[in-house]
Formats: structure tokens, C-alpha cells, sequence
């Protein structure tokens, strides 16, 4: 297991990190830096002997902040960014009526929670969602077919 990144090295977080009850000041939940966010490695250690973890300096958050990464959190500076507007446990809803081989699934304005994002330079943010309508079965929606969930917060 060796890291990717090493001490100084700008690294991008690919999802909004929050705090889960390790960071002191901030209560448990709180957004501590958003997705898309660029920050220098500052030191790299390990996690259960099995997970690599990244002390990343965010220069560019209000807070100047350091933050324990995954690596999985993270793509080096010179890596394709694509942005999203929805993020990983975020409340969404469907925007339109979805359909397997022309059947209505997910009515419009059904409740669904996103899983997972697949993002690829030049394409559309794909998002794996579950959908409260159609439980055990997650879809693969494009961004165009997803709303706001009324009353999800702003820093999602």
C-alpha cells in the first residue's frame, strides 16, 4: 500500500467532507469543505493498517482548515473536474416520470437519495439513486432528470 500523494502535492475533494464527530470546534455533521475544493498535502498516514489517509490543508476555505482525506476522496490537481450539482446521501427528486422498458417506475416528484456519482470528462454527471418508490433497485439518472428535495439544505 503505497500513497498516491506525498507531502506539498495540490489535491482536489471529490465530495464535501463533513465533520463526523473527529474535528474539534465543529459539531458532528457540519460541512467542512466542499466538493471541488483544492488543497496541499500535509502529511500521510494509515488508518486500520488498511486505509490511507491525507492531512490536506485547505487554503481556500474560509476556515483555512486541515482535514483528514481518504484517498478515495481525492484526485490530483492536474486530474479532469467535472462538476455536481448533487452530492453522495443528498436528498433529490425526480424531475420527470422515470421508465424501464416504458413503464413508470418513479413518478414525477418521487423522493430518491443518491448513492453514488459517476463523473467523466465531456459527459454528464450519471447518478445512482434510490428512489423511496422503488425500494432495492437503484437507478442510473442523469442530472437533467433530478430536482431539489424541498426543505434538503444548502451546503449539500
Amino acid at each position: 500500500m503505497l500513497p498516491r500523494w506525498d507531502y506539498g502535492d495540490p489535491v482536489r475533494v471529490t465530495r464535501n467532507v463533513r465533520n463526523d464527530g473527529t474535528f474539534p470546534g465543529q459539531n458532528t455533521g457540519d460541512l467542512l469543505v466542499r466538493r471541488g475544493s483544492v488543497g496541499h498535502v500535509r502529511n500521510v498516514g494509515t488508518f486500520l493498517q488498511d486505509q490511507i489517509i491525507y492531512s490536506v490543508h485547505f487554503l481556500d476555505s474560509t476556515q483555512d482548515l486541515v482535514v483528514g482525506c481518504r484517498e478515495e476522496e481525492l484526485i490530483g490537481l492536474d486530474e479532469a473536474w467535472v462538476e455536481s450539482r448533487y452530492e453522495v446521501r443528498q436528498k433529490v427528486r425526480a424531475a420527470r416520470s422515470l421508465s424501464i422498458r416504458g413503464e413508470v417506475k418513479v413518478p414525477a416528484g418521487s423522493r430518491g437519495e443518491v448513492l453514488n456519482l459517476e463523473r467523466e470528462e465531456g459527459q454528464p454527471v450519471l447518478y445512482h439513486v434510490h428512489f423511496d418508490c422503488l425500494p432495492g433497485n437503484p437507478l442510473l439518472v442523469p442530472e437533467s432528470a433530478l430536482g431539489d428535495y424541498e426543505g434538503a439544505s444548502d451546503d449539500e
